[in-house]
């Protein structure tokens, strides 16, 4: 049972998240409903593909609904063991949900480009909801695992969740096995996050990061080709004023690329970095500092499926096309307003 200063501290804390998360979570529900319309209502874009791609928006605007509570598994609460695990468990599985989402999309896209011969006979296109079934499936099973035993709720020891344990007399909610005490420390056992982490996380964030620059460096020879083909029909050594268009947009694709890199990935990599230091030196750290890295970390993280689909004019072209209608019918009745005034 916790005392009048740790339920202030933690009211505190749980405002500063919802400060940072809501409006990054409500702006993070908005892209992806915009570009999923865009999506469903253009009949040209109802194609393979785009449902990969459909399924990685409903992924991620899960992951930006669940965002206010993905910091809030790092303060101690007092939940009862079914409301812990939903709370710890359900955030864990859109997380990962989204994150085979992305894998699979950047997969899809990386044999478009590298084998396109094949790509059509590739076995993610002849069965599409097994593909989408491996996207979903594994992430819930994973992340269920706690609900099947694999976690830490029988601890030998919880009293220092429950800080005031010293001060007054323990309650029956404080003892071992029925403690209301609930902490990611409880749901998870560190070998179920250093395989997480180290297993399924590291290893997507890797891939998809060679698959891009595997990506970036066929474009580059690609480039080089078309280049040389100029110049022999031009018969000039000589750079040509369109070579030079073609090598300033490669350089603007890949200084996008690298950008996009750093302000998403890199703060979850910090985040989630730092998270194991604490956890292995088994140390106390700021709340303050765990819940901006954790917003941070996990909400730039959640922005890469709107980079890919707010750059796509297909996508977002139903919804400008609806702006500007309103703006018009809303500009001639201010103006019709005028003339009668």
């Amino acid at each position: 049972m916790m005392d009048y200063n740790e339920s202030l501290a933690l009211l505190s804390a749980e405002h500063l998240i919802y400060v940072i998360t809501v409006p990054l979570s409500t702006s993070i529900i908005l892209a992806n409903l915009v570009i999923i319309l865009g999506i469903s209502w253009n009949r040209q874009l109802h194609n393979t593909p785009n449902y990969f791609f459909l399924s990685l928006l409903v992924a991620d605007m899960c992951t930006g609904m669940a965002l206010p509570f993905i910091p809030l598994m790092g303060l101690n609460r007092e939940l009862s063991f079914s409301s812990c695990l939903v709370a710890h468990v359900f955030p864990n599985f859109l997380f990962l949900a989204f994150l085979f989402n992305l894998v699979m999309v950047h997969y899809e896209r990386y044999i478009c480009i590298v084998d396109p011969l094949h790509y059509n006979n590739l076995w993610m296109h002849r069965s599409l909801p097994l593909a989408l079934l491996a996207a979903w499936a594994p992430p819930l099973l994973y992340a269920s695992l706690p609900a099947f035993g694999w976690n830490n709720w029988t601890g030998p020891d919880w009293n220092s969740c429950c800080a005031s344990s010293h001060k007054v007399a323990p309650l029956s909610n404080c003892s071992t096995n029925g403690t209301t005490c609930c902490s990611y420390r409880r749901v998870f056992p560190n070998a179920f996050i250093y395989l997480e982490v180290y297993g399924l996380v590291l290893p997507a964030i890797l891939t998809i990061a060679g698959m891009t620059g595997r990506v970036l460096w066929i474009t580059r020879g690609q480039l080089k080709d078309i280049c040389r083909l100029h110049r022999s029909v031009e018969r000039g050594n000589q750079a040509s004023d369109r070579e030079h268009r073609l090598n300033l947009r490669y350089t603007r694709c890949v200084v996008a690329v690298s950008l996009t890199f750093l302000a998403c990935w890199v703060p979850y990599l910090i985040y989630m970095h730092v998270c194991i230091a604490f956890l292995i030196s088994d140390t106390k750290w700021s709340s303050t500092t765990h819940i901006v890295l954790s917003c941070t970390g996990i909400g730039s993280m959640a922005v890469v499926p709107l980079v890919l689909g707010l750059a796509n004019r297909q996508y977002t072209e139903p919804t400008y096309k609806l702006v500007q209608k309103l703006r018009d019918r809303w500009r001639r009745t201010a103006q019709g307003s005028e003339a009668e005034g």
